[in-house]
């Protein structure tokens, strides 16, 4: 595939709203991906960095961002650093059923501990903490769905 298709490629990314597009050509196969801002990956498509995102910041900078989360979640989250959801999958807190959970309410974790696991398209993506404290809330249950940009985590 030539240098200028693909620049075209990129071009057609960044004009939709797509996150990612894929193109094969014969035995060619051409993977354009894009991360929202912010977003922050430790390896090209195998495991990503939760987006953390502190509470009284984003009220103060976005209220218009911060409107949702109250409605979806109906009560106010722990002030600390919230580790999202970095794409759309199913969450699980343990690496099987019959596991403990990788963490729990009251637990400390330090940068880079794994506090989940969310199954996308087959593949498990390990959420890891961001920051060092003590996890002050689990927004979701093991099994449950998620999606992009969904609360997860609350780190104090």
């Amino acid at each position: 595939m030539d240098l200028r298709k693909i620049k075209k490629l990129i071009d057609l990314l960044e004009e939709s709203n797509l996150a990612e597009l894929e193109i094969k050509e014969g035995e060619e196969i051409v993977r354009l991906s894009r991360m929202p801002k912010g977003m922050v990956m430790s390896a090209p498509a195998m495991s990503a960095q939760p987006m953390r995102v502190e509470a009284p910041a984003s009220a103060a900078s976005a209220p218009a961002a911060a409107a949702p989360a109250p409605a979806a979640g109906s009560k106010a989250l722990p002030e600390g650093t919230v580790v999202k959801s970095p794409m759309v999958g199913t969450f699980y807190a343990s690496a099987n059923p019959e596991a403990p959970p990788f963490v729990k309410v009251g637990q400390s974790v330090k940068a880079g501990d794994t506090l989940g696991i969310i199954e996308a398209m087959k593949m498990f993506n390990q959420i890891e903490a961001d920051v060092a404290g003590t996890v002050l809330a689990i927004l979701v249950d093991s099994g449950q769905p998620v999606e992009f940009d969904e609360p997860l985590f609350v780190i104090g």
